[in-house]
């Protein structure tokens, strides 16, 4: 991705989802856009309309922290939004960590991380990279997320939300769930944006899906720590389940994230009943862990 480009757009789309109205400004006569104009925003952060212009126009390489704060302030960035501007000014003054040139391996969980997720039998867990592949479940997160490992999703949660009819069954409100989608994978490349694996991955669903290369284009980003999310399981029906993401530190990149239900209620009773199915000796093999190419090092 080139790093000018994805900047211009993104500081492009802040500025026009940003009204004067919210930016606390005033606001006279008839405008032609909703949001602020770039002379606006350049007040607002403090620095000259030619200089901001710049800026926007993705010339982010050797604009210091303090202006890089004062245009998230002005535009009103959340958390989110400001570490993936960071982000894409590193890229653009070459500080991004490097590509390195050695041969992809496998990632297989270890031994310990497998006894960990096997300790939690309350609610489905899974350990995901930030390209979205599930990587290593407990029992109940193979359960849970047994159409994602077997069908067109193969194993990475986005592929599953815009490749598989099912997924629009599976995710109560599947609108939600594929912006956010799109807004994990928007961050990700801010991250890294020289990850060979995410670029094929947004190319791929940009071609097959056009409900994705929509929401791309929004340039939407997101942390995904914590929050509620409904389900439809096509085993037990109706889930209601709060998360929780925690990065792994032995695991750089990687997380790990845990579902569960409210004590006593009908979505307990569910992941129960789910978590017996599982348990039956027909039932798929538990979480080895969906293989994935990663760079070594």
């Amino acid at each position: 991705m080139d790093a000018r480009n994805e900047a211009r757009e993104f500081l492009m789309s802040r500025r026009a989802n940003l009204t004067p109205e919210q930016a606390g400004l005033p606001v006279s006569g008839q405008r032609r856009v909703a949001g602020l104009r770039r002379g606006e925003v350049a007040m607002l952060a403090d620095v000259s309309p030619e200089y901001y212009a710049k800026i926007e126009r993705g010339h982010l390489a050797g604009v210091s922290d303090a202006v890089l704060e004062s245009v998230a302030r002005a535009l009103r960035l959340d958390e989110a939004e400001r570490e993936h501007l960071f982000h894409l000014a590193r890229a653009a003054s070459g500080a991004a960590p490097p590509v390195r040139k050695r041969r992809p391996r496998k990632w297989v969980p270890r031994e310990s991380l497998t006894r960990a997720l096997d300790a939690i039998v309350v609610g489905p867990a899974f350990v995901r990279n930030g390209r979205m592949d599930v990587l290593a479940t407990n029992a109940l997160g193979h359960a849970f997320y047994d159409e994602v490992l077997d069908g067109p999703g193969q194993g990475n949660l986005a592929r599953y939300c815009f490749l598989d009819e099912r997924a629009k069954v599976f995710y109560s409100d599947w609108e939600a769930a594929a912006d956010v989608t799109v807004s994990i994978l928007r961050t990700e490349a801010g991250r890294d944006p020289q990850d060979k694996q995410l670029h094929d991955l947004i190319g791929e669903l940009s071609t097959c899906s056009d409900a994705f290369r929509t929401r791309w284009g929004a340039h939407n980003v997101r942390r995904h720590g914590s929050g509620t999310k409904e389900f439809h399981h096509h085993e037990v029906g109706d889930l209601t389940l709060t998360y929780e993401g925690m990065e792994l530190t032995a695991e750089p990149g990687l997380s790990l994230l845990i579902y569960t239900a409210e004590p006593g209620s009908p979505s307990q009773e569910r992941l129960q009943m789910l978590a017996s199915l599982a348990a039956t000796p027909t039932a798929a093999p538990p979480r080895s862990g969906h293989p994935t190419t990663i760079k070594e090092g």
